[in-house]
C-alpha cells in the first residue's frame, strides 16, 4: 500500500500522462505531427515517473528515470521487453522532431507513437492498480 504522499504523486503523474495522450491524439487529428509525437513521448515519460515514485525514486533527468525504469521494471519482467524499444523510439523521434531543423516525421510514425503511448499508459495504470 502506498503512503498518502506517494499516492498523490502517482495520481498527479498519471493525470499528466493522460493529458499528454489526449493532446497527442488531438494534435494528430489536426495534422500537427511533430507536436503530437512530443506529447506521446511525454505520456510515456510521465507514466514511467508514476511507476518510479511508487518506490520513492525520482530523477530530474530523463535518462535517469528511463534507465531506472528499464533496470527495475523491464529487466525484471514486470513490463515486457518491447517497452524498452517503445521508450527508445519515442525518445529519439521526439528529440529529432524537437531539435533537428529538417526532420519531418511521417503520419504513420505519429500514429504508431500515439498507439504505443496509449498501450504504455494502460499497462502502467493496470500495474499501479495491483500495488
Amino acid at each position: 500500500m502506498l503512503d498518502e504522499l506517494r499516492k498523490i504523486s502517482v495520481d498527479f503523474r498519471l493525470e499528466k500522462a493522460r493529458n499528454c495522450l489526449n493532446s497527442s491524439e488531438l494534435l494528430l487529428s489536426a495534422g500537427s505531427f511533430a507536436d503530437s509525437v512530443n506529447r506521446s513521448y511525454y505520456c510515456i515519460y510521465h507514466s514511467i515517473r508514476a511507476v518510479l515514485i511508487t518506490d520513492g525514486f525520482s530523477s530530474k533527468k530523463h535518462s535517469g528515470n528511463i534507465g531506472e525504469f528499464r533496470r527495475k521494471y523491464i529487466k525484471s519482467g514486470i513490463f515486457p521487453i518491447e517497452f524498452s524499444d517503445i521508450i527508445g523510439n519515442a525518445f529519439d523521434i521526439r528529440n529529432d522532431s524537437d531539435y533537428e531543423d529538417f526532420y519531418v516525421v511521417s503520419k504513420e510514425d505519429v500514429i504508431k507513437q500515439a498507439e504505443n503511448a496509449r498501450a504504455f499508459l494502460i499497462a502502467v495504470e493496470n500495474y499501479i492498480k495491483t500495488i
